[in-house]
């Protein structure tokens, strides 16, 4: 599609609607950060980049764009992992992180309502300083609630409390026309007709751009434990998974670790693990409003462990074991990326039952493509991350070796009922898995919303379902 490119007359209309030149950044001025997200191997400058403050800027914004054909690009604080925030078509980049206002905490109908560009860790602290909770958990805390929202972001709390999508109440939107509208509100059902409001969520910024959001809450809980449960081997902790799912007790997170993973972490953080005797660990999270109710729902679990060859169960009581089990899996990612020179990530989805066996072929893969893979996951959920590591290989062999993994990750994937992607999107990077993975009718389907929100394919084009 052709696009048209901005020269002096579309930065000088711009400037007039900004009205302060600090917000507006172009040529030398734009920083390298804005050409890529977490990702770093999809590189694309914006021609300009926009520091917008309201919903009514980016409306104005919008209707220039679409009047002029100009693609448009939402970006939050850049912490994606799948090209979602880069530029393929440069054009206006709008960058929420102004965007950072609590508008309004309704402790009545238990709901907050936020600006895009407020922080996830920003958000959480502010609303347990009033008791309350906001249970997504994404491992990355310095990401926007818009970028959340727009990738369906889950975390480690979904097995007992669900993901983004549960707690989003209302949106108000700019659409590619520059139309402000509002899906949702404050209710909680709703039943009037098609659900709008869910389809911009996990949309990646594609069919219109939130401005606003109204977020559930609830309660906060008193009391938080975790079991941290070394196994003999990798096998042992994974096959247990499936027998905890199926119990009673539900875990406010199930995840899985290598003493290799961290180790990673340790050198990272430079502070040691409570634990590293083992090869492979469960880490059990469980939260309540007592520790007679705590107690009672996890020593079913821990005894479901120690007969499944659980060499122990270390019981993480105080606040300063708590912070640094939680701390060495939250630096997982950052610890495995120092390790090597250069790293891509599959992050899959399969049904819970599937976990065990799709964690011993990844490990089995690393054999079988020669390449270093390192994993860790959701395991209560089936949504595992897996990293493929470059090392010391040639750019040629580094490309060889990981497209040919991927593909048997993604292959795999399909064959045990699962899907492409569990939290972190398509963007651009995975949309090749995506189109191998679904039936063309969904392909069709996907672009032709996008077509009826966005007829002139100037929202972030290139993503999710796009040729």
């Amino acid at each position: 599609m052709g696009y048209k490119k901005i020269d002096k007359d579309d930065i000088a209309y711009i400037k007039n609607i900004i009205q302060d030149e600090e917000r507006i950044l172009t040529g030398d001025f734009i920083k390298e950060e804005y050409s890529h997200d977490e990702l770093s191997g999809i590189s694309s400058y914006p021609d300009i980049v926009v520091k917008a403050k309201s919903a009514e800027e980016i409306s104005e914004i919008m209707k220039y764009a679409y009047k002029n054909v100009i693609p448009v690009t939402p970006r939050g604080a850049g912490t994606g992992l799948v090209g979602s925030s880069v530029a393929m078509e440069h054009g206006i980049m709008i960058d929420t992180a102004l965007m950072n206002q609590v508008l309004e905490l309704d402790e009545d109908n238990l709901t907050i309502t936020v600006e895009p560009g407020v922080l996830l860790m920003e958000l959480s602290a502010y609303v347990e300083e009033h008791d309350l909770f906001y249970p997504p958990d994404p491992g990355e805390k310095s990401a926007t609630i818009g970028g959340n929202i727009s990738t369906n972001a889950g975390g480690m709390r979904a097995v007992k409390y669900g993901v983004t999508r549960d707690y989003v109440r209302g949106l108000e939107v700019v659409l590619p026309s520059g139309e402000i509208t509002e899906f949702g509100g404050k209710v909680v059902k709703i039943s009037s007709g098609y659900a709008l409001k869910d389809l911009m969520i996990g949309a990646e910024g594609t069919l219109g751009f939130i401005t606003k959001a109204t977020l559930k809450l609830i309660p906060r809980p008193k009391i938080v434990i975790s079991l941290l449960i070394p196994f003999p081997t990798l096998e042992h902790a994974i096959n247990t998974v499936p027998l905890i799912v199926k119990s009673k007790t539900i875990p406010t997170a199930i995840e899985f670790m290598q003493r290799e993973v961290i180790i990673d972490a340790e050198q990272y953080l430079g502070k040691a693990f409570p634990d590293k005797q083992s090869d492979a660990y469960l880490l059990l999270k469980f939260d309540g409003n007592s520790v007679e109710e705590i107690e009672k729902a996890y020593d079913s679990i821990a005894k479901l462990c120690l007969e499944q060859g659980a060499l122990d169960v270390l019981i993480s009581d105080t606040e300063e074991r708590e912070d640094s089990i939680w701390k060495a899996r939250g630096a997982f990612l950052e610890a495995i990326k120092g390790s090597t020179t250069y790293m891509d990530e599959v992050d899959m989805v399969v049904p819970r039952s599937s976990v065990n066996e799709m964690v011993t072929y990844l490990h089995s893969l690393q054999k079988e493509c020669g390449i270093r893979i390192k994993s860790f996951g959701h395991a209560g959920d089936g949504n595992l991350h897996a990293y493929m590591l470059k090392d010391d290989l040639s750019e040629e062999e580094w490309v060889k070796r990981m497209n040919e993994a991927m593909e048997k990750v993604y292959k795999k994937t399909k064959k045990l009922g699962g899907q492409v992607s569990g939290e972190h999107g398509i963007g651009f990077a995975k949309k090749p898995y995506l189109r191998e993975s679904l039936p063309q009718v969904n392909l069709s389907l996907m672009n032709g919303i996008k077509k009826v929100f966005d007829p002139e394919n100037i929202l972030n084009p290139h993503k999710i379902a796009q040729m």
